[in-house]
């Protein structure tokens, strides 16, 4: 739901829950099967992560239930171990999300900036844990913890009148409070580029690829294509990439854009038809197996290719040609 809104996210997550209802179910199962349940959805690493925790919680009979143990897990960092042992196990840790930096670094005043005070604030947090109606009851504290910072202490116009804290608040006393916490500015993000191929059979289905199984996108499928690099490829360079040889490949006009966590990417799509019976290396897919299967990323190219007719129908999201959107 850092992608996208709760309604869209609602639906997926009943189906994942459908197909996959437990802990042992979702171990068992191929990482394909897996992949094709979290297309569209970004954010792929989690997807790897959560089938490997569930295997790694399969392996050992049952979750952990320290922090220490839970962060042992794939996928699980500092945050999340905190949570789940303090909310689904009653430990007496504080999770440091941002609605608990944002507390603390009022409640202390701490004007060191985002990400570099987090170590500071989570030493800040942990005391309150000592008080006896958040020790007895660490998973409310918890929560409640979290609602004062998404309800009251907000990033802006807190409601500091009906703060439980306030009169323990430096930020507030020194007039500060809404300024923080800080945060260090963003570096701008690294521009790639990338060439992908559309190859069409006679009877209208892609072909697809599976990328290696670790990286970005890690074992999702891909149209084929080059790499994602720095510096824009040569004519010279592109086709020993293609699917199929010496083809007829037509270049599209303009190019899909796609915004990843740490670069932008933009990418040119190649589109030719394959004489039937042709052998390429692998799979084959129609229209909407191949939508319901990509990730958000490659849809990117199958809306390009709709825009400009290559393909049936409406583009699901036209693509902005030149201006990359951040998903």
């Amino acid at each position: 739901m850092q992608q996208t809104t709760v309604a869209a996210v609602g639906p997926r997550w009943r189906r994942f829950l459908a197909r996959f209802p437990d802990i042992a179910t979702l171990a068992a199962a191929p990482w394909a099967d897996v992949a094709e349940e979290w297309a569209g959805l970004g954010y792929y690493a989690r997807a790897r992560n959560l089938h490997a925790c569930a295997q790694a919680v399969v392996a050992r009979g049952g979750f952990p239930t320290t922090e220490a143990g839970l962060r042992e897990l794939p996928g699980i960092g500092a945050y999340t171990a905190a949570a789940v042992a303090a909310i689904a196990f009653g430990r007496p840790v504080v999770p440091l999300d941002g609605n608990v930096e944002r507390v603390t670094s009022r409640l202390a005043a701490i004007e060191a900036p985002l990400p570099g005070a987090r170590p500071l604030l989570a030493a800040l947090a942990q005391p309150w844990m000592e008080q006896p109606a958040a020790h007895d009851r660490p998973g409310d504290f918890v929560q409640a913890l979290f609602d004062l910072g998404a309800t009251i202490c907000t990033p802006r116009n807190p409601a500091c009148a009906i703060c439980p804290w306030l009169q323990g608040c430096e930020g507030r006393r020194l007039g500060i409070a809404e300024t923080l916490p800080r945060k260090a500015a963003k570096k701008a993000r690294p521009l790639k580029r990338g060439v992908h191929f559309l190859l069409l059979d006679p009877g209208g289905r892609l072909l697809l690829r599976r990328r290696p199984p670790s990286g970005l996108l890690g074992g999702m499928l891909e149209l084929p294509g080059t790499p994602w690099r720095d510096t824009p490829w040569t004519e010279a360079e592109i086709p020993a990439f293609a699917p199929l040889p010496g083809l007829d490949w037509r270049a599209l006009a303009g190019e899909a854009a796609h915004g990843f966590t740490h670069f932008e990417l933009h990418m040119a799509l190649r589109v030719a038809d394959a004489p039937a019976g042709a052998a390429v290396a692998g799979e084959w897919l129609g229209l909407d197996a191949a939508r319901a299967a990509l990730p958000g990323t490659m849809q990117k190219l199958l809306d390009l290719a709709a825009l400009e007719g290559v393909l049936p129908g409406a583009p699901a999201t036209p693509p902005r040609r030149g201006r990359p959107r951040k998903d």
